[in-house]
């Protein structure tokens, strides 16, 4: 198995001491969460009145890993060394009179980086 080094996911705009020496374009990822976690959540969030849903966050941490990953991916083909100016979103789709989902995308500009010292 090949070694792959973590690629620099970043919400900024700039990294410090890495220069972009290429955009290769937008990439994103998604996940969905299903309409019965979607109906569950705000039935919890009723009852707990004040408290937190460690099982939902967690739900929502694992869908905007997957947003995350799905993301990287897509830089990865594209030869990428870093994911600048991610922006995260969570947004309810309704879908039909069945219910609601979640959606969670992740979406940033994939570039090629040179570091000081000729090291990224």
């Amino acid at each position: 198995m090949a070694y792959r080094a973590a690629m620099i996911l970043t919400t900024t705009a700039t990294l410090q001491d890495k220069t972009v020496s290429e955009y290769l374009g937008l990439v994103s990822g998604e996940a969905i969460l299903g309409a019965n976690v979607f109906r569950d959540l705000f039935a919890s969030i009723r009852d707990i009145v004040g408290g937190r849903s460690a099982s939902y966050e967690k739900s929502l941490r694992e869908a905007k890993d997957i947003a995350l990953a799905e993301l990287e991916q897509a830089a990865r083909a594209l030869g990428a060394d870093a994911v600048i100016g991610i922006d995260i979103d969570y947004e309810s789709i309704q879908v039909g009179s069945g219910g609601g989902m979640l959606m969670v995308s992740a979406s940033g500009t994939a570039v090629k980086l040179t570091g000081l010292g000729g090291k990224l």
